[in-house]
């Protein structure tokens, strides 16, 4: 979801409406998908094709890895000599791929190593998880197939989970629409020295891109046709994410650092809520269209076999500890909420919306988290997730309307979530967020009508990458948003990350931003920094 309904409609309207028969005969191939239990099973691969017979680099989407655990990281790649094709110039055989891991980047000293087989029913992607690596530990890595070589990959393994871990710095990314610039903040971000990168939603975009790349204004190439048009099929999914692996600064990112990532809407359809489409199609028609997103999106990110799909369903919520210093519950707040209320946008809160039975999460990941606090032996309980958790009003007279796309349209969840970090004595709690396009730094207050009311945790939002073009510093809300909110203590509309460092002292917030993506060559800046210390829950400028 954009930052304002404006927005939104000036992405929309470049994109031609998709009609009902346009659907169907679009995702016609993917119907036999739909609700499939069985996955192949690329353990047991037979009739490989000979990889000797690859005549073109097929590294060309880059490599990978994520999900880091003490003794493990996932490794990625996707064999794509022609990555703009649909078949990415591959044969629908099997391919036999080695993989490597080693202390150091010339690999003088390997660690692991082994065979994965890239399956054509995966669109030739690999997913290793080698095991027996050793905690809190930088390792590279690299992939081979006939006589070719990807390019060297570097990892780090979390701490073990008892680990006394004195410090640990994270960065979190959300929203790169292609159409709409330049990724340059991953150029900069590859060079940051980070354990780890959170991914927060909007990977890819569902809507077109021309062929000059959208805002990119290409005149040395021209993409090709199938770009430019809505991803509504298996084909139009993979197609697009072989165009926004292709990008050199996403692929520096993914090379230099671990991956953990959770998806918002885009990656299958704007604001799309469980089984309820944005287009108003029968629900049975838009789990065709989910199962081929969530099924390349698996394809495409270094997730691990508990990701694997099954059908329309994949499970993302999953947990991850770094020692006793930081626990990180990362949600999904897309698959399973409720439809949002009262049509959706920013609306005046009705009977409706304020439901208490309302659910953003669903019941079973709501327990989950909440279990998952009760016995969290962390200093710091994060969660990394999509959508605005901390009330926000877009103006200072009533009545106030709010997003019914975030937090705000699902109050009941809200305060069930914060009623049982309260119950498991969870005193550091940071939400991180993405999907709005700006930086936000907010406090998560008991009583928000009360500047004066307990402060309850924090929460962290990152900008996008490049959706929304260049931004502005201060955007025209600037102003309204800063005097309805007393809690938001920072807000911009440029482009960028954020730079978390947490230790046993204190969380730190560095809120980065790039000059420009409209055009390549961006510079990079740190626009302000906050602290929040430990057991004294609130943000304050450093």
């Amino acid at each position: 979801m954009t930052h304002s309904a404006s927005a939104e409609r000036e992405v929309r309207a470049a994109v031609p409406q998709l009609g009902r028969r346009r659907f169907l005969t679009a995702t016609g191939a993917a119907v036999a998908l739909s609700f499939g239990t069985n996955l192949p099973n690329t353990a047991h691969a037979v009739h490989t094709f000979d990889p000797m017979r690859i005549e073109k680099e097929p590294f060309t989407l880059g490599v990978a890895s994520g999900d880091p655990l003490p003794d493990s990281v996932v490794l990625w790649t996707r064999l794509a000599p022609e990555p703009y094709q649909a078949d990415s110039g591959l044969p629908a055989e099997p391919v036999t791929v080695t993989w490597e891991v080693a202390r150091d980047k010339e690999f003088t000293r390997p660690v692991k190593s082994g065979e994965a087989t890239a399956h054509p029913d995966f669109h030739h992607a690999v997913h290793v998880e080698p095991d027996g690596l050793e905690p809190n530990q930088r390792y590279w890595y690299r992939f081979r197939v006939g006589k070719w070589t990807s390019p060297v990959g570097r990892t780090r393994t979390a701490p073990a989970s008892d680990a006394e871990l004195a410090s640990l710095r994270f960065a979190m990314v959300a929203c790169q629409a292609y159409h709409q610039g330049y990724f340059t903040a991953y150029r900069h971000l590859a060079e940051e020295d980070v354990d780890v990168v959170f991914h927060l939603g909007d990977y890819l975009y569902e809507y077109a891109v021309d062929s000059a790349g959208g805002e990119r204004q290409y005149t040395d190439r021209q993409l090709p046709e199938a770009f430019n048009r809505e991803t509504v099929s298996l084909e139009d999914y993979r197609l697009r994410y072989s165009l926004y692996h292709l990008d050199p600064d996403l692929r520096a990112a993914h090379q230099a650092h671990p991956w953990v990532l959770t998806w918002d809407d885009h990656e299958t359809e704007n604001n799309y809520a469980a089984d309820t489409s944005q287009d108003e199609v029968p629900s049975e028609e838009f789990l065709v269209r989910r199962t081929a997103a969530y099924r390349a999106y698996y394809e495409n990110t270094p997730l691990r076999k508990a990701q694997r799909p099954d059908g329309p369903d994949l499970r993302l919520y999953r947990r991850l500890s770094y020692g006793n210093l930081a626990q990180f519950d990362v949600l999904d707040t897309r698959q399973y909420r409720d439809d949002q209320a009262n049509g959706d946008g920013w609306q005046v809160p009705t009977p409706e919306s304020e439901d208490p039975s309302r659910t953003i999460t669903g019941a079973a990941q709501e327990r989950w988290l909440l279990d998952g606090w009760q016995g969290s032996t962390a200093l710091w309980n994060i969660v990394p997730q999509q959508v605005i958790f901390a009330r926000r009003r877009n103006r200072v007279d009533g009545p106030f309307p709010v997003s019914m796309d975030a937090w705000d349209g699902y109050p009941g969840s809200r305060q069930r979530v914060l009623e049982g970090a309260r119950k498991a004595g969870v005193d550091n709690l940071v939400v991180l967020t993405g999907d709005v396009h700006v930086h936000y730094a907010l406090d998560l207050k008991e009583d928000y009508d009360d500047p004066a009311s307990r402060t309850l945790g924090v929460e962290l939002v990152t900008s996008s990458i490049s959706s929304g073009k260049d931004g502005a510093e201060r955007p025209d809300d600037w102003e309204r948003m800063r005097a309805a909110n007393p809690h938001l203590h920072f807000y911009t509309g440029l482009r960028g990350y954020v730079l978390v460092t947490v230790d046993r002292e204190q969380l730190r917030a560095d809120y980065r931003t790039v000059s420009k993506v409209t055009t390549p060559g961006g510079t990079v800046s740190t626009a302000a920094s906050f602290v929040s210390r430990a057991g004294d829950a609130g943000l304050s400028s450093v």
